[in-house]
């Protein structure tokens, strides 16, 4: 069965970074396009960013563009998301989201459990 698996959060402060992984299982990973969400709380879902299948290409939100950066190891069925410079607004619960896809097409079929990111001072 699908699996996917985050880690990486915790606690971080204004200006810090952190790196979220999540670790896919039970599909062929370098067939899908893979992405980020977040939940904030109290706040709706939020797509962060995608990536293709092969990495060949990349999208972000407005929100975390120039900040945020999304790769995958498709040999370690991995998908990462780098995040530097963090603000407050960040703070959030993450969910890696497999796509229906080759490309980022937001159209999603499995999610994992989330990992929690806090910033805060």
């Amino acid at each position: 069965q699908v699996q996917l698996v985050e880690s990486g959060g915790g606690l971080a402060q204004p200006g810090g970074s952190l790196r979220l992984s999540c670790a896919a299982s039970g599909f062929t990973f370098s067939d899908y396009a893979m992405n980020w969400a977040r939940q904030a709380p109290g706040k709706g879902l939020e797509w962060v960013s995608g990536i293709y299948s092969d990495g060949s290409g990349t999208d972000y939100a407005d929100s975390v563009k120039g900040r945020f950066t999304i790769s995958r190891d498709n040999a370690k069925n991995t998908v990462y998301l780098q995040m530097n410079d963090l603000k407050p607004e960040d703070t959030a619960l993450y969910y890696c989201v497999k796509d229906r896809a080759g490309v980022v097409s937001r159209e999603y079929d499995y999610w994992g459990q989330g990992t929690q990111v806090t910033v805060s001072s």
